[in-house]
């Protein structure tokens, strides 16, 4: 699948997901997750891996005076879509997620989304810096590495992430005067 394929489903994903009917029964309820623009099906996560991997998007990109979260920014849903349409990944991306609560429960007796933001920070900072990490914790700062470039990935290229950068697209040059003479010197030597 190319990138542009994968924004056209992207933008049709969040088109449909506007128009969802009602769910039709209490299972179906319990996948649907609110969204910033309604509803939304999850496809891969489970409500709680949803809610786990919000949390840690939003931990990585938080909401500022510049821009919005990674939430508000729909990556934890695009990452779901992600995962449904290449299912190679599920199993890691899931893995580190359960890995995740895993060492939480060891470390601090409960869950990663149900620790105090302190107790959340400390755990993070722990798998965030592969050269320093412990290597007792090697697959969950593997896991890590590969989250944080999935949710920057997800941010960067959604609408609020192209604005934060402030990017305005291919432009023409309205005036070209040429190459510089000092590259022309170099070019030269």
């Amino acid at each position: 699948m190319t990138r542009r394929e994968l924004m056209a489903a992207a933008a049709a994903m969040a088109t449909a997901t506007a128009i969802r009917p009602a769910p039709a029964s209490a299972q179906e309820a319990a996948r649907r997750v609110a969204s910033a623009d309604g509803q939304y099906d999850l496809k891969v996560y489970t409500p709680h891996e949803f809610a786990t991997v919000t949390l840690v998007a939003d931990m990585l990109i938080p909401r500022d005076e510049r821009s919005g979260s990674a939430s508000d920014a729909g990556v934890p849903q695009w990452m779901d879509a992600i995962l449904d349409l290449e299912p190679g990944m599920r199993t890691a991306h899931r893995g580190g997620l359960a890995w995740l609560d895993h060492e939480c429960r060891e470390r601090f007796g409960k869950r990663f989304i149900e620790c105090t933001d302190a107790e959340r920070r400390t755990m993070l900072d722990l798998i965030a810096y592969p050269k320093t990490a412990d290597p007792a914790l090697s697959h969950g700062v593997s896991w890590f590495t590969s989250v944080r470039d999935f949710v920057a990935s997800g941010f960067w290229t959604s609408q609020i992430g192209i604005t934060d950068l402030g990017y305005q697209g291919n432009r023409p040059v309205l005036e070209w005067t040429g190459c510089p003479d000092e590259a022309n010197r170099k070019a030269m030597l």
